[in-house]
Parts: structure tokens; C-alpha cells; sequence
């Protein structure tokens, strides 16, 4: 049977109701120098905001009455998107980083897979270390742990922050893991 991917859909943004929008007989103004006017009926706000020719807008719902104010419409949707945007570029996404390592792993291979680590760990990623074992390998679990083991020192040896296991060592079938972070 085939499958079918969707799009996700788009998150909804936060909606103001402006003017004739606003159904409620009551609400709360402040005008467009800042100053509170009370609460005063809607349609004796929407008037006021058409004679300084701006908008009324709803910026508190959840109040009782609602907050409104009088301010032009297209200027304050332009500043929300531009906060928004800003905000979102502040964030910071940490990813999560995986090395891969077996029992039988070759010294030039391990320092490279240490380097790697090092490279990841330095740029603020979390550090996903991991080793596989297979066939009779699996009769020698502490092999792993020792691997694991000295892969973690000679990474603490190299940083120059401490390192933190975020995660313990985790065994799960033929896979035993653990997850480390940079503490700046």
C-alpha cells in the first residue's frame, strides 16, 4: 500500500479583531497617545477611533471588558511581525550530534571519531555517543563499556569546558549509549 505524505499545516497566528469586529457592548480604551479613557461602549469607541482616522483594535480579549486601543491597524500588525521575527531568530536550536563507534575500532579511526566529537561539542551540540555491538561480540558487553569509557576521558581530556553526561550509559540490545553536552 502506497503512503501519502501531507504538508503540515500552517500554525495559526494570533488575530486581532478590529472595529466592527469587536461584538461586545463594553470595553476598555486606551487612546492613541497612550492615555486610559475607561471603559466605554463599543460604538461610542469605534466613532472615536473613525475620527482620529485609526483603528480600534482588541488587544486584550481575555480581559473583562476587553482591552482596545485606537492606533492604525496595518502599523501595529507590521511591528507584531517584526517581534515575532526577531524573537525567532534569537533561538537558539541545539541539535543532536551521533558518533558511531564498534569494539574492534582502529586507533587512527578513534582519534578521528574524537576530533569529530570535539567539532560538534565546541559549535554547542549535544553528543550522542554510540557503540554497536554484533555476532560474538555480544558475549564481551564490557568491551563496550570500556570503548565508551575511553572515548569520554579522551574527549574530557581534550575540552577545555567540563563535560556533562546529560544521559547515563543506556543499553539496549546490541547498543550501548550515552549523551554529552558541553557545559559553558
Amino acid at each position: 500500500m502506497r503512503r501519502t505524505f501531507r504538508k503540515p499545516k500552517p500554525k495559526e497566528e494570533k488575530k486581532f479583531r478590529t472595529n466592527y469586529q469587536i461584538t461586545l457592548p463594553e470595553v476598555f480604551v486606551i487612546d492613541e497617545n497612550g492615555q486610559s479613557l475607561g471603559v466605554i461602549p463599543t460604538s461610542e469607541a469605534i466613532r472615536l477611533a473613525e475620527a482620529a482616522e485609526l483603528d480600534l483594535v482588541e488587544v486584550n480579549p481575555n480581559n473583562n471588558p476587553p482591552v482596545t486601543k485606537i492606533l492604525d491597524y496595518g502599523q501595529f500588525r507590521y511591528h507584531v511581525e517584526k517581534k515575532l521575527q526577531h524573537q525567532k531568530a534569537k533561538q537558539k536550536k541545539i541539535d543532536m550530534k551521533e558518533v558511531r563507534l564498534s569494539i574492534r575500532i582502529g586507533d587512527h579511526d578513534f582519534n578521528t571519531r574524537v576530533d569529530q566529537g570535539q567539532k560538534f561539542l565546541n559549535k554547542g551540540n549535544k553528543l550522542k555517543i554510540t557503540v554497536t555491538i554484533r555476532g560474538r561480540e555480544r558475549q564481551h558487553p564490557e568491551k563496550a563499556e570500556e570503548t565508551l569509557d575511553r572515548y569520554f576521558k579522551q574527549l574530557e581530556g581534550l575540552m577545555e569546558n567540563p563535560l556533562s553526561i546529560e544521559e547515563p550509559l543506556t543499553k539496549l540490545n546490541g547498543r550501548f549509549s550515552m549523551v554529552v553536552v558541553n557545559k559553558k
